[in-house]
């Protein structure tokens, strides 16, 4: 067990090194949030040491902190500039138009708002992260206001969802950066996944969600036979 991670470890560093290759002098990225994305940091902080000149936006504090430790130099998202690239991990890929499901790392509100701020979205993942259709079965973590935030699970259950709060390690409701508590919601494989989250849009307490469609531009896939770069069609 512990040699197929490291296995995985080696792979999502590939990928991460490949994409972070793309990075050129005086760019200004967002970067992501989440164990794949940690790798991204990890490379880029290697090209920074190496006097590559970048500026780099967090999508959350913990990345904010892991990016300070590696020299990463840093800035807020405030309107002043438009990022070039934001490079992020994600839980899927569909492999047809590369709409993903993120947030399974807490930190999908801030995530959405550098990528969509970025004039691409360079994704890394392990190959087994892929899939030919996005079934949205898969639990799709929903960010929520916390009061009346049963009321909003209610209403997420009437559109179909089985909302799940998920929970911090010590056992309380888990708070993103942003003050909010995740519902993780699972719903039938047929729904199609642009109508559900126009309806998830809609929805009253729903602060946002993990369907980030038509954001992604290119996904670096990771497996034993080298990388593979899925491009939109």
């Amino acid at each position: 067990m512990a040699n197929d991670q490291q296995l995985d470890d080696q792979l999502k560093a590939a990928a991460a090194e490949s994409a972070v290759a793309q990075v050129q002098d005086g760019m200004t990225l967002g970067l992501g949030t989440g164990t794949t994305a940690a790798f991204v940091l990890n490379a880029l902080g290697r090209r920074v040491r190496d006097g590559l000149h970048v500026v780099g936006v967090p999508s959350s504090e913990r990345t904010a902190a892991r990016a300070k430790e590696l020299g990463i130099p840093l800035a807020e998202l405030d309107g002043s500039r438009q990022l070039d690239v934001t490079i992020d991990g994600a839980d899927v890929v569909d492999e047809s138009n590369l709409a993903l499901i993120k947030g399974r790392g807490g930190a999908l509100l801030r995530e959405k708002l550098v990528a969509c701020a970025s004039r691409q979205m360079i994704v890394v993942v392990h190959a087994s992260k892929v899939v030919a259709h996005l079934s949205v079965s898969e639990p799709i973590p929903v960010e929520v206001v916390p009061f009346g935030w049963q009321v909003t699970a209610r209403r997420l259950a009437d559109l179909g969802a089985r909302p799940v709060l998920r929970a911090a390690p010590d056992g309380k409701a888990f708070v993103t950066d942003g003050g909010h508590y995740i519902l993780d919601c699972a719903f039938a494989p047929e729904r199609p996944a642009e109508e559900l989250a126009r309806q998830l849009d809609g929805v009253v307490g729903v602060v946002e969600h993990g369907l980030f469609i038509g954001i992604a531009t290119e996904v670096h896939v990771a497996s034993v036979d080298g990388i593979r770069v899925l491009r939109l069609r």
